[in-house]
């Protein structure tokens, strides 16, 4: 982690503290400056300070990310969780995150956000402040040790494994939520659902055709509103945050992927079955899906079978991962679900 002295205002400090990695001026005869809200580090535009003071202005932030090297953020109220996102969304994009901050109960909060902290704070060359990012700077550099490193899936094939489901027990009841599709799904597949996003489980379609109900090629019987789902564009999503227009990820037993649309969510109240089994990492994962013979799930490729006919020692088809989620993107960090 950086800081920077924010001497927009002051004149630099005739003698640098330790702590600073650059003096931030607004001459732009100097090598790192602020003109007109535009960085500029050794004549080169390399970022830019926002002002992020609702919903409107944070948007404007995330639609650069990708775009600049350094975001410089200043904020009016809400502080933490917009920062907290923004690391999430910033991850592997190339794009760094500085915040300024005026208060030095707040640098400990800005420096270990969302675990991992943001590249650079911006202070004024105040003693109370300087002593808490020393104190700060030093933690990060104690931690950098235990960095995630996130290697990114190919989501036009995915890699499945089976796992041995280790309990099955009643869930309850709850919402249960049918994801309904404006295309078919073909037999052998279906959605990554789950109750942790360490592992999800392939959830096949109603494509069966069976003596009591006709098939619904179109639809997912999906769970609870906890669930996390796998979208098309690989970060996940509660099942509660669904909307008609989001696409998912359709993937097959063989892990071949495509995108589809939801066309609508049917939600009613059902009883659950609360599926236990656990992955190669040694965690515990689960999923909860409705009660009923329609209700089925890849045992393995080859072999759908429906929740009511599963036993202790069965196996499930899943798709394992390390990460930890926030708002649905990977990060680097540690996160235990249980």
């Amino acid at each position: 982690m950086q800081v920077w002295c924010d001497c927009r205002v002051n004149s630099a400090p005739s003698k640098k503290n330790a702590v600073f990695d650059k003096i931030l001026s607004n001459d732009s005869n100097t090598n790192f400056c602020l003109v007109d809200d535009k960085l500029i580090e050794d004549g080169s535009i390399t970022g830019q300070l926002f002002s992020v003071n609702d919903s409107n202005t944070y948007d404007i932030v995330r639609g650069k990310i990708g775009l600049l090297s350094w975001i410089i953020l200043e904020f009016s109220s809400w502080k933490m969780i917009p920062v907290e996102n923004l690391i999430s969304e910033c991850e592997g994009t190339g794009t760094s995150i500085a915040v300024i901050v005026t208060d030095e109960k707040e640098v400990n909060g800005i420096a270990f956000a969302l675990e991992k902290g943001v590249g650079a704070i911006v202070i004024e060359n105040e003693t109370s402040l300087i002593q808490a990012c020393e104190i700060a700077k030093s933690q990060r550099l104690e931690s950098q040790n235990n960095v995630i490193e996130i290697v990114e899936d190919s989501f036009s094939e995915l890699q499945l494994t089976t796992s041995k489901i280790t309990k099955i027990e009643s869930g309850g009841t709850g919402e249960r939520y049918c994801i309904d599709l404006t295309c078919l799904i073909s037999h052998g597949e279906g959605m990554l659902i789950g109750s942790s996003s360490s592992s999800l489980a392939l959830v096949h379609g109603e494509v069966l055709e069976s003596e009591f109900v006709p098939s619904r090629p179109f639809r997912v019987n999906a769970g609870p509103p906890h669930s996390y789902i796998l979208m098309a564009n690989g970060n996940t999503k509660y099942l509660s945050e669904l909307i008609s227009g989001d696409e998912v990820m359709l993937v097959t037993e063989n892990g071949s992927t495509r995108p589809a649309i939801i066309g609508r969510l049917k939600i009613e109240k059902r009883p659950f079955l609360r599926i236990c089994w656990e992955n190669d990492y040694h965690i515990s994962n689960s999923i909860f899906l409705q009660q009923a013979e329609t209700v089925r799930i890849l045992s393995r490729v080859g072999e759908v079978k429906s929740v009511t006919d599963l036993k202790t020692g069965d196996s499930i088809l899943c798709h394992d991962s390390e990460h930890t989620r926030h708002i649905g993107n990977k990060v680097s960090i540690n996160s235990k679900e249980v």
